[in-house]
């Protein structure tokens, strides 16, 4: 049982060291079994095993007095359904993609409002939208533009400045 436990134990440790050693393994072998295994040597997926073979066999030994085979036996079920569960967990986590992260260039084209006048080649405020937060920018427009005007972007002159000019209906 002793073994078992250790086996088990050293499991845990094991996938609290993952945390900060993740793809180490795959990487000890200089890219040869890339896409091989396909992440079946990733430390959660070992440490998944190890783990489960260790606390179901001292589990089974515990509770059944069959012996060391038939522990055995159900400690590498187990551990065989954890690492399976934990390559699959990680391999979707893997896939999950965000939406990319907006950038200033994406407010050329888009409409808002002057919160602060703008004189003729001079700076403003503006008040945008990226990303659908609001967002209130430096302006710059070649004609005076009054406060609560709509405005088009026309240009982004830098991460907190955009060139405007006024929407005329």
């Amino acid at each position: 049982m002793t073994v078992f436990l250790g086996l088990g134990i050293a499991g845990i440790v094991l996938l609290a060291l993952s945390l900060i050693f993740d793809g180490i393994l795959e990487g000890l072998f200089g890219g040869v079994l890339d896409g091989l295994f396909d992440g079946l040597l990733s430390l959660p997926v070992i440490a998944g095993f190890l783990s489960m073979f260790g606390f179901g066999g001292a589990i089974m030994l515990g509770a059944t007095g069959l012996g060391a085979g038939a522990a055995t036996g159900v400690g590498v079920a187990a551990g065989v359904a954890t690492g399976w569960i934990a390559w699959k967990f990680s391999r979707a986590l893997m896939r999950d993609q965000t939406d990319a992260t907006p950038r200033g260039t994406d407010l050329v084209g888009t409409a808002g409002s002057v919160v602060t006048a703008i004189p003729a080649d001079g700076y403003g405020e503006v008040l945008l939208r990226l990303g659908g937060q609001p967002v209130k920018l430096a302006a710059k427009s070649t004609v005076p533009v009054a406060r609560g005007a709509e405005i088009w972007v026309e240009a982004s002159l830098s991460s907190t400045s955009v060139a405007v000019r006024p929407v005329e209906r």
